[in-house]
């Protein structure tokens, strides 16, 4: 096996995204990493059709290929893509390296499966806190009027104090 290919964990964790709920990666990416072209991935891709049903791997719709466009950069102005990207989802990207059978291929599959791994791992450790800040906010909401309410008696307070006072004590 090639272990001299490390793809730094920072570009693979950069290049998922989330989309349709899902954590996926794009045709063009993946591509990139396994040093095919889209086209060559997407033609295995093809011929392998029955190994990737639709929750390993799907196709974007044009409304988010230029939600995307436009908001990661996919496409430069005046370029076009001929086909609409590939989504695929952490078992499509496994999938790939039974098809994309070279060193290379698998090497860097190990390499993005760890990163999807360390993400996961990232997020269950953070769902604690995630849990205790929502329970704070809850605790917290509906606070706002109390505190408006405090302000108003001070308020009040003040105002009191400052009005012209009648003297207490014995009269001449």
């Amino acid at each position: 096996m090639n272990e001299q290919v490390t793809i730094p964990e920072e570009v693979v964790m950069n290049k998922i995204y989330l989309l349709r709920g899902k954590k996926v990666m794009f045709d063009k990416d993946l591509a990139n990493l396994y040093g095919v072209t889209t086209g060559n991935l997407n033609k295995a891709v093809g011929r392998h059709a029955r190994r990737f049903p639709d929750d390993f791997m799907f196709q974007l719709t044009k409304k988010e290929y230029y939600a995307l466009r436009f908001q990661f950069g996919i496409l430069k102005r005046g370029q076009h893509a001929k086909y609409l990207p590939r989504a695929f989802t952490r078992e499509g990207i496994s999938m790939l390296s039974g098809i994309l059978n070279s060193d290379l291929a698998i090497t860097v599959n190990i390499q993005i499966m760890r990163a999807f791994w360390k993400m996961e791992d990232m997020l269950l450790t953070h769902k604690d806190i995630l849990l205790k800040l929502e329970e704070l906010e809850k605790k917290v909401a509906g606070q706002d009027e109390k505190v408006i309410m405090i302000f108003n008696y001070l308020k009040k307070f003040i105002e009191e104090q400052d009005a012209p006072r009648k003297k207490i004590g014995y009269k001449r």
